[in-house]
């Protein structure tokens, strides 16, 4: 091992470790920091040079989270979500129905926009329901954290690691869609069916007669404008326009407006992930020059020659061990090289969105949901999630690599 390498080991491994673990003991530092200290230190020690660790960085994935960090923040000024949990609560009649709402709805827009933004704009809207309808918020926050997750595997923009994989492997934002959106359909519908039974006693409880009402007070000439841009930016999507040049023209389109402010705007954007994304490419980036992942290719090499289900598996469990975004870095360099990198793609998207369900630590949405609810008095406890968590993970998992093994 070359001394270069022997600096970078123990640095990249100790910033994976505080990425995973969230922080470091007795250090005021989040994954964000962590991941920007841990690039700046491997190119302090000349591990990497800092041309190469601008090289390492991904513009046009950081463009593309950027672009829907604009677009989601316009969609929550213009109070869609409101306008969205009004709709839910005027058509649900039923607490299996409100269920099913809710899992539909945030399911189809984690697809349109990041899965993160919709559990932060609906939890306040599922809690307030939950409780003007007299309901057992849990299994509804379940259902939400759920379906964000699942839903986000459709699309490329659904979530940042897909983003990343979309960026990296160039499938088409239609191809990618067909290949995965049977797999959210099904999961979905798993969802639905295992909160149902899991919480039997909620959903065996009568229903009240009550109308829930959320007051949803819409920006109207915002929202018409949103929902317009937003439509011609998928319509460029699905025709094949290059996905990360559409999103920010629909971005900027966004922010030419007399009405909102731009400082509103920003103050919705998630700097502390772009910053994270950032870090992490030079982090990885010091893999692939320091030829570390040179050993990680020789075992996931005969991983992927053996089908989807142990590259799947493996995703997984990286992805609750080290968060999904740093699992799918480290394939990132070694996907090309394989075989059929196209189904490795697909299979690493696929296994390491759903792998987010598996608990509560899972996925950034999972604890947007439990946090809010949290300072709303309603516990989501970790061994609460679990109860619907697992099986959800494992049922949707299996579905993903059935559905990726048969499928050419």
């Amino acid at each position: 091992m070359s001394v270069t390498s022997m600096l970078a080991l123990p640095l990249v491994v100790l910033t994976f470790i505080g990425v995973a673990a969230g922080s470091y003991p007795g250090f005021k530092m989040n994954r964000a920091t962590i991941a920007l200290v841990g690039a700046v230190a491997l190119v302090a020690l000349q591990v990497m040079s800092p041309a190469a660790a601008m090289h390492a960085i991904d513009p046009n994935t950081l463009l593309l989270l950027f672009a829907m960090m604009i677009v989601s923040a316009n969609l929550r000024l213009a109070r869609f979500f409101d306008w969205v949990g009004q709709w839910l609560a005027d058509h649900a009649r039923a607490p299996r129905i409100l269920l099913a709402l809710i899992i539909m709805a945030a399911g189809l827009l984690a697809a349109l926009v990041l899965n993160d933004t919709v559990a932060l704009a609906f939890t306040p809207l599922v809690l307030d329901l939950a409780e003007r309808l007299e309901r057992d918020p849990v299994p509804y926050l379940m259902g939400l954290a759920a379906a964000a997750n699942i839903g986000s595997t459709a699309t490329i923009t659904g979530n940042p690691q897909n983003i990343l994989i979309g960026q990296s492997s160039g499938i088409a934002y239609t191809d990618f869609l067909l290949r995965l959106g049977p797999v959210v359909l099904v999961g979905l519908a798993l969802a639905w069916v295992i909160i149902v039974i899991v919480y039997r006693a909620e959903f065996g409880r009568p229903w009240s007669a009550g109308q829930a009402k959320v007051g949803a007070q819409v920006n109207a000439a915002q929202l018409r404008k949103c929902l317009v841009l937003i439509a011609l930016m998928v319509v460029a999507f699905l025709a094949g326009a290059p996905i990360a040049l559409a999103a920010i023209i629909a971005a900027a389109a966004l922010l030419v407006t007399r009405r909102t402010e731009p400082d509103a705007v920003f103050a919705r954007v998630d700097w502390p992930l772009l910053v994270f994304f950032t870090g992490l490419f030079v982090v990885t980036g010091a893999l692939d020059a320091t030829h570390l992942t040179d050993g990680l290719f020789a075992w996931v090499a005969p991983l992927a020659g053996a089908g989807v289900a142990p590259l799947a598996l493996v995703t997984a469990v990286l992805s609750n061990l080290i968060s999904n975004v740093p699992a799918v870095l480290l394939f990132r360099s070694l996907v090309p090289q394989l075989a059929d990198p196209r189904r490795a793609w697909l299979t690493l998207a696929m296994a390491s969105t759903l792998a987010g369900n598996l608990t509560l630590l899972g996925s950034v949405a999972n604890l947007i949901v439990a946090e809010i609810a949290r300072t709303h008095g309603v516990k989501l406890s970790f061994r609460e999630y679990l109860r619907a968590g697992v099986p959800i993970t494992l049922t949707t998992l299996a579905v993903g690599i059935l559905w990726l093994s048969l499928i050419h």
